[in-house]
Formats: C-alpha cells, sequence, structure tokens
C-alpha cells in the first residue's frame, strides 16, 4: 500500500505568482550550483534535471522542472516527466491525467503511462488500470500485458490461450506475471502441466527463481526444493530415491536441464545408467534434448548422437500421445549440432529438417532455418528424378529469402547462381519530404537529445516517432539524421523501409578518407572495416559498451595499449575516442588477428569480437564449410556479430567500387584444425 500525497488547497492568484518567481529563482540558483554541463542556458536544465533523476534528488527535480517550463523549454515535458516518475509511488490518477493533457500525443506521455499502468498493478488498482490500458499506444511492456489479461480474466473473459503466450516467455516474471499466473492457477485456468512447462523453460533460461515460482504452484511450499536443485543438481539426483509421482519426476527432469547445462557428459553418463528407465518418455526425451543442446554449445563431439537418441524418445512419446514440448531456441542447437558433423554423415541433414521442423512456425521462417532446411532438402533428395520434388522446394525456400538484405539472403542468392547486385536507389526526396522531417517535432527532440548527451532518451524519443511512417517519411528522417552525422538514427531508420531502399544512408561511409588511408596501410580491404565499424559502434565517435570498449572500433583499453606498443605508436588512454587513433588501432589489431588466422575473414571477426583464443577451440573438431561454422559459434552476440560483419562487407565492397564480390568469397576455405604446417598461434595477441 502506498501513501498518498493530500491535494492542497489552491493558493490566491497573488501568493501563487510570488512563489512561482521564487521558485524559478531557486531552480536556476540549483542548476547554477549544479556540476557543469556540456550544454549552454536552457539546454544545461534539462541535462542537470536528468543527473537529479539519476542522483534522486527530488527537489532539484522540481525546481528544474519550474525552470524549464517557465522557459518554455522545446525539452520542458521530458523534465516533467522525470520529476513526476520520480515521485510516481505517490501519484495520484488526477497528476497523471493533468500531465496527458500537458502533453497529448507525445512519446513520454505514453512512456508516463506505462510507468503508470506497473504502478496501479502494484497498487491492485484495477479500475484505473482498465481505463489507462487501451489508451497505452505502444503496448510494448510485458508486465503491463501480464496485469492486462489478469483484468480481462476477472471480467470474465477466456484469456488461457494468451496467458500461457505471457508466462512462457523467456524472461523472469515480475509481480504482474506472477500474479497472473498465481490467479489464473487458482481458477484453474491453468493447469499443472502449465506449470511444470514454465519451470523446465524457465531452468532451461537459467532462470532457477522462475522455475521456482513455476514448481510451487503445484507443490506449494515444497516449491523450494527447486532452489536445492538449482545448486547442486548432481548431488540432488544421487540422493534422491525412486519416485513414482508425476511431481516428483518433473523435478528430477529439473535437475537433469540444469546439469546438462553445467555437464552434459555427466548429465548423459545418468540417463544411461540409470535415469532413462526411472522418467516417462517424454521427460527422458526432454532431458537428452537438453543434454544434447548443452553439448553442442560445448560443441561436443557427441552432441548430434544425444539429439538424435532425444528424437527416437520423441517418437515413442508421440505414439503414446505425450510428445515433449521443445523451445525454439533447444531446437535451433539440434540444427546446429547437426552442422558440426562430418560433410559426409548423411544423417546430419535428417537431424536438421526434424529440428527445424519441429519450431514454431515463426521461427520456421527465419533466414538461417529456411536457408539450411532447403540445404538439407536438397542433400537428401534421391539424385534420380524422384528427388525432383524435392529439389524444387528447396529452390523455391532459396529464392524466399534471396531478396533479404543480409547473410543468408546472399547465400541463397549465390546458391541460385545469382550475383550480389545493389537495389536500385530511390528517387531524391523532395524539399517538402525534407521540410516534413525537420519540422517534425518528435525528431527534432529526438536530436536534441542526443547532442545534450542523453541518447538513450533521444533513441526513444526518435523511434517513437517513427511508428506508422511510410518509406518516403523513414527516408526523410533518416536523411535528417545522416545530416546531422547522427549515424545509428540514420542506419536504424533506414533499415525499416521495405519498397523503397537507399543503401548509401543504410551502409555510410563517414570519415572515408580516413578508413580508405588506414585500410590501405595495414593491407586490409576498407570494405571490411567499414563492415566492422558499422556492426560494432553504428560510427558514434565516443561510444563506449557495457564492457568498457571505447570508439569507432570499440577497442578494449588493454588491446589498444598493446596494439600501440606493438606498432611504435606514443598512446595516452585519452586517446582511445580519438577517431584518427582509433581507426589506427583498430585497423592494425584486426591485421593481426587475420593474419594468425591465415586469412579466414569469419574466424578474424569471432576473434575481434570474442577474442583470439574462443574460435581457436571453435576451429577444432571436423572440417566446416565457413557458413556452417558461423552458425555453430555458441556465443550468440559473436555468432549474429561474425554474420553482420561480412555480409556489411560485401555491401560496402558495392558501395566504394568494387561490385559483384561474393558472400563465399569472403568466407574463404573450409574451416578446421590448423595444420601442422601453419605457424604456431600468435600467443601475445589480447
Amino acid at each position: 500500500i502506498h501513501s498518498m500525497s493530500l491535494r492542497k488547497p489552491d493558493l490566491p492568484t497573488i501568493r501563487r505568482t510570488s512563489l512561482s518567481v521564487l521558485t524559478l529563482m531557486l531552480a536556476l540558483l540549483t542548476v547554477a550550483a549544479m556540476p557543469p554541463a556540456r550544454a549552454q542556458g536552457g539546454d544545461a536544465i534539462v541535462v542537470q534535471a536528468r543527473e537529479a533523476l539519476r542522483t534522486k534528488n527530488g527537489p532539484a527535480l522540481a525546481s528544474a522542472r519550474q525552470a524549464a517550463n517557465a522557459a518554455a523549454h522545446p525539452l520542458a515535458m521530458w523534465v516533467d516527466y522525470w520529476e513526476l516518475g520520480h515521485r510516481l509511488g505517490e501519484a495520484r490518477q488526477e497528476e497523471l491525467d493533468a500531465f496527458y493533457a500537458r502533453w497529448p500525443g507525445t512519446y513520454v506521455e505514453d512512456r508516463l503511462r506505462n510507468d503508470w499502468l506497473l504502478e496501479l498493478g502494484q497498487r491492485r488498482d484495477w479500475a484505473n488500470f482498465r481505463v489507462e490500458f487501451p489508451r497505452f499506444r505502444m503496448n510494448d511492456d510485458h508486465e503491463v500485458s501480464c496485469y492486462w489479461l489478469l483484468t480481462q480474466h476477472l471480467d470474465g473473459q477466456p484469456v488461457a490461450d494468451a496467458a500461457r503466450a505471457a508466462w512462457f516467455a523467456p524472461r523472469d516474471p515480475g509481480d504482474g506475471c506472477r500474479l497472473m499466473a498465481s490467479t489464473l492457477y487458482e481458477a484453474k485456468v491453468l493447469k499443472p502441466a502449465d506449470a511444470w512447462t514454465k519451470a523446465r523453460l524457465a531452468m532451461e533460461m537459467n532462470r532457477p527463481r522462475a522455475a521456482q515460482d513455476a514448481a510451487a504452484l503445484v507443490l506449494g511450499n515444497d516449491g523450494r526444493v527447486v532452489a536445492s536443485i538449482a545448486d547442486a543438481p548432481a548431488k540432488w539426483l544421487r540422493h534422491r530415491p525412486r519416485s513414482a509421482s508425476p511431481a516428483g519426476h518433473e523435478l528430477e527432469l529439473l535437475a537433469l536441464i540444469r546439469l546438462a547445462a553445467s555437464d552434459p557428459e555427466l548429465a548423459a553418463g545418468l540417463l544411461s545408467e540409470s535415469w532413462a528407465e526411472r522418467l516417462p518418455h517424454s521427460l527422458t526425451a526432454t532431458a537428452w534434448a537438453h543434454t544434447a543442446k548443452h553439448a553442442a554449445i560445448k560443441q561436443q563431439t557427441a552432441a548430434a548422437a544425444y539429439a538424435r537418441r532425444a528424437w527416437q524418445l520423441w517418437d515413442a512419446a508421440a505414439r503414446s500421445g505425450t510428445p515433449p514440448p521443445w523451445s525454439d531456441d533447444l531446437l535451433a542447437w539440434h540444427v546446429r549440432a547437426a552442422l558440426r558433423q562430418s560433410a559426409g554423415e548423411a544423417s546430419r541433414w535428417t537431424l536438421m529438417i526434424r529440428a527445424i521442423d519441429a519450431m514454431s512456425a515463426a521461427e520456421q521462417r527465419d533466414s538461417a532455418w529456411v536457408y539450411w532446411r532447403a540445404r538439407a532438402l536438397q542433400a537428401t533428395a534421391d539424385p534420380g528424378p524422384e528427388g525432383d520434388a524435392a529439389r524444387a522446394v528447396a529452390t523455391l525456400a532459396l529464392e524466399s529469402i534471396a531478396p533479404q538484405i543480409g547473410f543468408y539472403g546472399k547465400l541463397a542468392t549465390e546458391d541460385l547462381g545469382g550475383t550480389q547486385v545493389l537495389p536500385p536507389a530511390p528517387r531524391p526526396l523532395t524539399e517538402a519530404e525534407r521540410k516534413a522531417a525537420r519540422s517534425h517535432p518528435g525528431l527534432v527532440r529526438g536530436l536534441q537529445l542526443i547532442e545534450l548527451g542523453l541518447r538513450s532518451e533521444g533513441v526513444r524519443e526518435w523511434n517513437f516517432s517513427l511508428r506508422g511512417m511510410a518509406d518516403r517519411e523513414l527516408l526523410a528522417a533518416a536523411d535528417m539524421a545522416c545530416e546531422r552525422a547522427v549515424w545509428d538514427r540514420c542506419i536504424n531508420t533506414s533499415d525499416r523501409t521495405r519498397g523503397e531502399v537507399d543503401m548509401a544512408q543504410r551502409f555510410p561511409t563517414p570519415l572515408r578518407e580516413q578508413v580508405l588511408a588506414q585500410a590501405r596501410q595495414v593491407g586490409i580491404d576498407p570494405a571490411v572495416v567499414y563492415g566492422l565499424v558499422r556492426q560494432e559502434s553504428r560510427f558514434i565517435m565516443d561510444v563506449r559498451s557495457h564492457v568498457g570498449a571505447s570508439g569507432l572500433m570499440q577497442l578494449m583499453p588493454e588491446t589498444a595499449r598493446w596494439t600501440a606498443r606493438k606498432i611504435g605508436l606514443p598512446y595516452t588512454p585519452a586517446m582511445i575516442n580519438d577517431s584518427s587513433v582509433n581507426l589506427r588501432l583498430g585497423t592494425a589489431y584486426l591485421k593481426l588477428v587475420l593474419d594468425d588466422f591465415g586469412g579466414s575473414l569469419a574466424m578474424a571477426t569471432a576473434a575481434y569480437n570474442a577474442g583470439p583464443n574462443r574460435p581457436r577451440r571453435w576451429r577444432e573438431g571436423a572440417v566446416m564449410e565457413p557458413a556452417a561454422w558461423a552458425e555453430s559459434i555458441p556465443i550468440n552476440e559473436t555468432r549474429d556479430y561474425v554474420k553482420k560483419v561480412l555480409s556489411n562487407s560485401v555491401y560496402y565492397a558495392a558501395l566504394l567500387g568494387t561490385p559483384g564480390v561474393s558472400l563465399k568469397a569472403r568466407l574463404g576455405p573450409p574451416i578446421g584444425p590448423r595444420t601442422a604446417a601453419a605457424p604456431a598461434p600468435n600467443g601475445e595477441l589480447p
């Protein structure tokens, strides 16, 4: 229960005016007393208000709000949003309604409504929640959606399917989803099978607390045993007496899932020795499926064999009417386990088709799985006329993704015998289209916030403003960002167009002379440098990652120091965000990595992102085609990074005057263990 502030009576006009003047003076004094901002004049009020929010300085926020409104600053709504948001726990519905009336149709109006809906859910104020939710335009908050489904249930609406989908989402549930699940479980809308499915999914995604919450719906306080399972699954299983209850078997499965994540070989051993016989087929199948997933992540050669055992048991469970549900992520790792088998093993393609066909319809449409399923159909088709139908299906699948701008679109195009051709440039923007973008209040505010150093707020304001825009409007907005050198908004905005594609916007070439010179100096294709920078920093000069990487080429401080010493460049840490220094160090390091991996761009870009030791391990095992090797990279970020950098480089080559460069040529020869004749790895590389 939140304390509620009482409405104070209105003051006489003359006293209210005097207080307003006094408040404004105090606000200006407060801002002046704050640390100097890089903004000047009225902009400093906004910057310092954001700092006051960070430090939870309520009086400073209130003063800044008065000052920003008195100055009619174009970003006053943001200061208003921060001030009211800071004290939302004590706010009243009337204050929110007044805020909405002051800033109708803006991003902050809708974002504060999001915050208020969460607050109303916490208060269990369903009456106001029902009024507010239909006005929530973005409707992008998972917990708000759970609260809404709960209110729908309380109103007698059928919500079972939507509630399951929301509850099964791969995230830790907050108050809204926990309350929805417990209420619907008590009402028998959600069943024990739903609770155990959620527990499995949560354990799979390394969210043991969520697994415990789900198990507690069925077991009550006994659900706390899940914490012991998560802490020491092997120990728990060793001391586990034989169980005959469905709930007991579910707990055993959770332990095997948890164990597989840390030690798939031990999990496989326990399954083979005893646990496969103690569990029903459907649960044993799921245990083997998870063992296969984590063996694939660790790139163990037995991963595909584990997956086949899982599918054999899945078939047995299906015959008895209890086929287990498996997540798309788990199935994707079965595909990757198959990809890491030797090329001569025909069974790899059968496993691949099986796993992809079991994915959700939405996941099956992902270009990666369209591509690999097509390849599998081609590989398993009968060589005679009997295989024509399968080959035709594969061709249609490749044709469906070939127009896509991305890694698998390029591979599909090349598999079909085509070459990379840039889409035609759209007709030039008219002055009216440019003017409409430049006068769009939300776009203007977004750039103002970014220029004040409030990038997170600026990006959110900008993206909100793009909602519902047609291609020409998006191109004009992107052009506006390009002109201001806000390259991440330029690229991301242009990426949204569908019918008209401006490749110069999507793949811009800032600092062209510097990039070309540095690339030539170290002997690297400048298209690769541009492809890497586009992925690393979106050309934001002073960007800093959550792990401390800085600048255009996102160099870690120790890597920058090491590379500077290696090339004899006088260097201080403050130089890392200097664009010319960052480019010089980044390209030099990339060349050293590329040389260490024998010129393989796939392995070199993986090393640039994840460090050289990891791709050295990842190259062990079967000799693989580079596309399969890239798809099997066990770190999600690095896998996505490698595919995007190489794909980017093909487009940049065309834009820089080298059309017709194929992605397969850039991927290079098959990847496998380092040969005896190859130079030893450069052990100094950081």
